[in-house]
């Protein structure tokens, strides 16, 4: 069983940066292929970002294309995604997950294994 566990979230203004990180635990981390999801209030969680388990292919959703990285660290069992040029649109309840089979997805139902959540709020 793997555990996800987000921060680095918190409030900012429109154009500020934030990092978040995914710490895990229980599973063998570079096994996994792990991807960024959020939701805002009223809206279904959509997919942000995935990176494969060799970091040799990351996919983002177009709306943080050229703002939003996604980065992995197989040694310290870590994800992170930094986010920079943050608009006020980005605000939502940021999620870490983790896939089991093999390849990047963007489909939450894809993915096996979830973290709490970090609240991000960018305001205008």
């Amino acid at each position: 069983q793997v555990q996800l566990v987000e921060s680095g979230g918190g409030l900012v203004q429109a154009g500020g940066s934030l990092r978040l990180s995914c710490a895990t635990s229980g599973g063998t981390f570079s096994r996994y292929a792990l991807g960024w999801f959020r939701q805002a209030p009223g809206r279904e969680r959509e997919f942000v970002a995935t990176i494969n388990r060799f970091s040799s292919s990351t996919l983002y959703t177009d709306s943080v294309k050229g703002r939003f990285t996604a980065s992995r660290d197989n040694a310290k069992n870590t994800l992170i995604l930094q986010m920079n040029d943050l608009r006020p649109e980005d605000t939502a309840v940021y999620y870490c997950a983790a896939r089991q089979r093999v390849g990047t997805a963007v489909r939450p139902d894809d993915y096996d294994y979830w973290g709490q959540g970090t609240q991000v709020t960018v305001s205008s």
